[in-house]
């Protein structure tokens, strides 16, 4: 689990994660990779906060208030291929941790905990968010956050079906 471990402090981390995702924004406004990307303020944020708090092994505060995997990638979907756009964001991305200058804590160092955000977003941003070009209909319907930690994905704690 990424948010919490022994002799961190999360409510310090989490407001660096979030200074991160703030300086991310201002990036991309300023960026030619934005194209048709919007923001609607501080909701975004704080639904991005309990999206990543969940994603990086958190409490499931996205999914009991805002919804599941299946709304998160239909925002992301029916937008054609835009490989260009994703390598801008992800490069926008990695800027952002290091202008915002995470500290190292006794769970990782710095560069560690930059590294293991940047890894994610790549991941996600190439994978789950990329995975419907044509319509944000073709998502199905049900899929769970994917987790991630500090050794990359996870596998999807929910039981298989058969």
């Amino acid at each position: 689990m990424i948010p919490n471990g022994p002799g961190t402090r999360p409510r310090r981390r989490d407001h660096a994660i979030l200074r991160t995702w703030q300086r991310y924004m201002r990036l991309l406004a300023v960026s030619a990779a934005c194209g048709g990307w919007r923001t609607r303020g501080m909701r975004d944020s704080e639904r991005l906060a309990a999206y990543w708090a969940e994603a990086l092994g958190g409490p499931p505060l996205y999914s009991q208030r805002y919804g599941d995997e299946t709304s998160v990638v239909r925002i992301h979907s029916g937008n054609g291929a835009h490989e260009e756009m994703d390598r801008r964001a992800i490069a926008c991305f990695g800027q952002a941790l290091a202008d915002t200058g995470l500290a190292s804590t006794a769970i990782a160092p710095a560069d560690r905990l930059r590294q293991v955000l940047y890894d994610y977003f790549a991941w996600a941003t190439t994978t789950t968010m990329a995975r419907y070009h044509r319509s944000a209909d073709d998502v199905p319907d049900g899929l769970a956050i994917p987790r991630w930690s500090w050794d990359g994905l996870q596998p999807d704690p929910s039981p298989t079906m058969e």
